[in-house]
Formats: C-alpha cells, sequence, structure tokens
C-alpha cells in the first residue's frame, strides 16, 4: 500500500472540453472510445494494475512509438510526491523513449491535472489521453 494517498486535482478541461486550464497553447479534441484500439485498452488494463498492485489512488501507463509500455503508480512520501502519470511518462523517457503514442490514467477521482498533461505533451504532442474509472469504463479521451 502506498504511504499516502495522492490528493484530487482539478478537472484539466475546460466545460466545453477545448481548452487545456494551466496549459495555453494546448487544445484537446475529443476521440470517441470506437476509436480506441486493442493497444490502448492494453495501456487502460496495466495502469488498473500498476494502481491495485499498491492500492493508490491512480495508475498510468503510457505507450511509446515503438510500442513499448510502462506503467506507474503514484507516489506519495513525505518527501516525494509524484502523480501516476507523470512518473509513467518519466519512466519512458528514462528507457530512451522518443515519443509517446498514448498515455492513461485510471482513477476514481477527475483526470489528469495540467502538470500531467503537460509531461506526456512533452514527448507527444500527437498523444492520446485516456482517462478511466477503477473499473476499466472509459470517461474521457483526448487528442493532444
Amino acid at each position: 500500500m502506498c504511504p499516502a494517498a495522492v490528493p484530487a486535482t482539478p478537472r484539466w478541461w475546460s466545460s466545453d472540453g477545448v481548452a487545456a486550464r494551466g496549459l495555453p497553447d494546448t487544445k484537446l479534441r475529443r476521440v470517441t472510445e470506437a476509436e480506441l484500439g486493442p493497444e490502448d485498452l492494453k495501456i487502460i488494463t496495466l495502469a488498473r494494475s500498476a494502481r491495485a498492485r499498491v492500492g493508490s489512488a491512480e495508475g498510468a501507463a503510457v505507450r511509446d512509438e515503438t510500442g513499448r509500455t510502462y506503467a506507474a503508480a503514484a507516489v506519495a512520501l513525505p518527501s516525494l510526491r509524484v502523480s501516476a502519470l507523470t512518473l509513467a511518462v518519466a519512466m519512458a523517457v528514462s528507457s530512451g523513449a522518443a515519443a509517446l503514442e498514448a498515455a492513461a490514467l485510471v482513477s476514481d477521482g477527475p483526470g489528469p491535472a495540467a502538470e500531467d498533461i503537460g509531461a506526456v505533451k512533452d514527448i507527444g504532442s500527437d498523444a492520446v489521453i485516456i482517462h478511466a474509472g477503477s473499473d476499466g469504463a472509459v470517461r474521457e479521451i483526448l487528442r493532444l
């Protein structure tokens, strides 16, 4: 179990679903669930597993340009707090990923914070971000 749950973050898209708060030059486009492929569903499963493995408030997984996947759970220590999605992106980058194709966040709270979107955007300017509940049900799908 994680020592402490990561607090809920504010919703990351505006009420019209177009502009990400906190990221002035980021426009988000809604994607339908029908547009998801088997590889997208796989990263949702990986994110669910990472979350469940340590009992974290959130889990995340990303897929790089070669198809490699990286999964992480949120870290909440007295001296270190890292969201699951930011950590998954960091794991991909530290393993040599040059680009991201997709990212998934699993949580029962709101979607990723602006910092999480920024981390994905840094190496995945056209990536899909999927937010799913702990049951795996897709809540939102957006493309950067």
